[in-house]
């Protein structure tokens, strides 16, 4: 171990004996840990942030709404139902890509080429 090792150890040996991590929040109950096990370890530290940064939760609820919005629509053979189906999937489609806009993330093909690489690496 390092000099710098040394020091940081024996000062979170001090801390404890004075009881300095007495009162931490959480204390006594489990971590939560992040199961990143099915994603790759160079792009581990990107999704963090960007799940930190909350970019990642309403993306994947509009994705999940318009996956099963479509899943509706494939099972749909009532034709007013499927048609409601079809407006409600266009609306949200259109509101998924304003929040995008919002982000400043496009919709183009380079991105959704992107998209699709990192999913499938995702899946392996």
């Amino acid at each position: 171990m390092d000099f710098a090792g040394m020091v940081s150890e024996e000062r979170i040996k001090r801390a404890m004996a004075e009881g300095g991590f007495d009162h931490l929040p959480g204390k006594g109950k489990p971590l939560v840990l992040e199961d990143l096990s099915a994603i790759p370890p160079e792009l581990r530290m990107a999704y963090s942030m960007m799940k930190n940064a909350k970019m990642l939760e309403s993306e994947e609820k509009y994705r999940n709404e318009l996956l099963t919005i479509e899943e509706l629509i494939a099972c749909c053979h009532d034709p007013e139902e499927r048609e409601k189906l079809q407006a409600k999937l266009n609306q949200k489609l259109l509101h998924f890509n304003k929040v995008m806009e919002k982000r400043k993330v496009t919709n183009s093909s380079f991105f959704k080429k992107y998209e699709n690489k990192i999913a499938s690496r995702l899946r392996d």
